[in-house]
């Protein structure tokens, strides 16, 4: 028998709290992936939902965990230098439809600054259908936080989960 990782004991804790949500019928699990990379002994897990209410996916989060080969040696080894790399990188990703207006693009800004704090990185890239006469933007906005999470932080990511269903909610008056 072997203790599971940093990765495996995080996962657990996220997936739990989703998955918490979903049967109080407050979201809806729609995608879930967990991938081992055996060539670069890496983990990658994220899992995707929307609020109940709104099933027609036209807004999307997703919660991404990675992890790799650093990580999981800094976590066996256990020495004193490496253990602040035995975590995994935590990614919010959020998927959605909006009209192509500039304002919109700094109102989902400036909404996320003020949910996730002003120390994150949040990216948006958009995609578009340009032969549509009225194309609707198709705008994927991440959160980043450049930084591990390490396992003493599990606590931290079951909240991470509240925060996720507050940015579909505001997130949602732009669709």
């Amino acid at each position: 028998m072997f203790d599971p990782t940093a990765f495996e004991n995080i996962k657990v804790v996220v997936e739990g709290a989703v998955y918490d949500r979903d049967l109080d019928g407050e979201i809806l699990v729609t995608d879930r992936e967990d991938l081992v990379n055996l060539a670069k002994l890496s983990r990658k897990f994220s899992i995707s939902f929307t609020l109940r209410h709104n099933e027609s996916s036209d807004i999307q989060a997703t919660l991404t965990l990675e992890s790799g080969l650093q990580n999981l040696a800094a976590e066996l080894l256990g020495t004193d230098q490496s253990l602040h790399l035995a975590g995994c990188a935590v990614t919010v990703g959020f998927r959605l439809r909006h009209p192509n207006e500039k304002d919109f693009f700094f109102e989902i800004q400036k909404v996320l600054e003020r949910i996730w704090g002003r120390d994150r990185t949040i990216k948006q890239t958009v995609s578009v259908n340009p032969l549509k006469e009225e194309p609707d933007i198709l705008n994927e906005v991440t959160v980043t936080f450049n930084r591990l999470v390490l396992e003493d932080q599990i606590e931290d990511l079951a909240e991470m989960v509240v925060y996720i269903i507050a940015s579909l909610k505001e997130l949602e008056t732009f669709i």
